[in-house]
């Protein structure tokens, strides 16, 4: 990530990275295996005073380098390389919507501090299973919303004490922010390939909630919510990066330390080959998170187009990469003990959240021939 990353960037890096490690080390990260929210409160408290929650939510928007967007992706890279716990991407992703419309301040503070949980209520189940579908319906009822609808996977869903609801309503999309505990909310856990993330399914019956529950203008969160995808998109594509990196590294060591008929086995010339196909792609995968986490910073046109170029390539070839990395440890990459598992799960998961490799080659394709029929 950032080959011309500044001082400034390299210590905040740096700084979280030696966090992880000192606190969530793969032995931890197996023991919260059994744990209900993935992580402990106290660790994602302290998270919050490292900046992990409020670089999209500053009043100057500088971050540490000018860009705050490429700044979590830094953060992101690291969780990927740790397989850390931890809803990074659903409260950045909230705090950055309330920061930028001005609206429930005191709920913001309580995620900048790390105190309360949000996260974002964006997919949904068959059949509005589609990227960019929204069957949820929120209508208006006197000086209330009404919500119906369900929204799945949702991350951390059982943790959160708010959720950032996005659906339908008479004047477009529209966005609310609602207290987890309101009546007709309820909560289904889902099974998830990933040892330490939590994932659910939230179903909201009838849900009624204040007009001062909305986030920004109804009917107005149209570009709200697709800025608030390509936010989502290019920090969770440095977190797979991130694993790609240290699944490839462990297996470059393996290779050179084991020996078969007596030679290590990356002195065959059948591996090197394969080693040199994973390096192209983790060499690319790099390049293409830097432009799209760059491209979203600067809210450039292209920003959608490089976003889902992104989750489109990185989404294939990081479990690609990974998949190779435990065939080439042989039998014991395949047992529990060994720690490949782990990275490949965490990019299993960022490959199926926000839109498939094939729904953002379709998505890119669709904006290609709208652009040329305009033209």
């Amino acid at each position: 990530m950032l080959l011309d990353a500044t001082s400034d960037q390299n210590f905040f890096r740096s700084t979280t990275a030696q966090y992880l490690t000192t606190h969530v080390p793969v032995t931890v990260i197996r023991a919260l295996r059994e744990h209900p929210d993935g992580y402990d409160e106290d660790y994602w408290r302290r998270g919050a005073d490292l900046g992990w929650t409020s670089l999209l939510a500053e009043d100057d928007g500088q971050g540490v380098s000018g860009r705050p967007l490429v700044d979590l992706t830094l953060l992101a890279y690291e969780f990927g390389r740790h397989s850390a716990p931890g809803p990074l991407v659903p409260v950045n992703v909230v705090a950055a919507a309330l920061h930028e419309t001005a609206s429930h301040p005191d709920v913001l503070e309580e995620l900048r501090s790390g105190s309360a949980i949000a996260t974002w209520c964006y997919a949904e189940p068959p059949p509005h299973h589609t990227l960019g579908a929204h069957g949820l319906r929120i209508r208006v009822d006197g000086s209330d919303l009404v919500i119906d609808g369900v929204k799945r996977p949702v991350e951390s869903a059982q943790s959160a004490q708010y959720f950032l609801v996005s659906g339908q309503s008479e004047d477009g999309l529209t966005q609310v922010l609602v207290p987890a505990h309101t009546p007709g909310i309820s909560v289904t856990p889902l099974r998830s390939i990933d040892l330490v993330r939590r994932f659910g399914t939230v179903v909201f019956d009838n849900v009624r909630v204040p007009g001062g529950a909305a986030v920004g203008e109804l009917g107005a969160a149209a570009e709200r919510i697709e800025r608030q995808l390509q936010v989502a998109l290019v920090v969770q594509c440095a977190e797979a990066v991130g694993a790609m990196q240290v699944g490839f590294d462990m297996t470059v060591g393996w290779a050179a330390d084991r020996y078969a008929f007596g030679r290590p086995l990356n002195s065959y010339q059948a591996l090197k080959h394969r080693f040199a196909d994973m390096k192209s792609w983790l060499e690319a995968s790099h390049a293409i998170a830097d432009t799209a986490a760059a491209a979203v910073a600067d809210r450039r046109p292209d920003a959608d187009s490089l976003a889902s170029a992104a989750q489109a390539y990185i989404g294939q070839h990081s479990v690609e990469l990974l998949q190779d990395c435990v065939q080439l440890h042989g039998g014991i990459g395949l047992t529990f003990e060994h720690d490949l598992h782990l990275f490949l799960r965490r990019a299993t998961m960022n490959r199926m959240l926000h839109g498939t490799p094939s729904e953002h080659r379709r998505r890119i394709a669709n904006r290609v021939v709208e652009e040329r029929i305009s033209a």
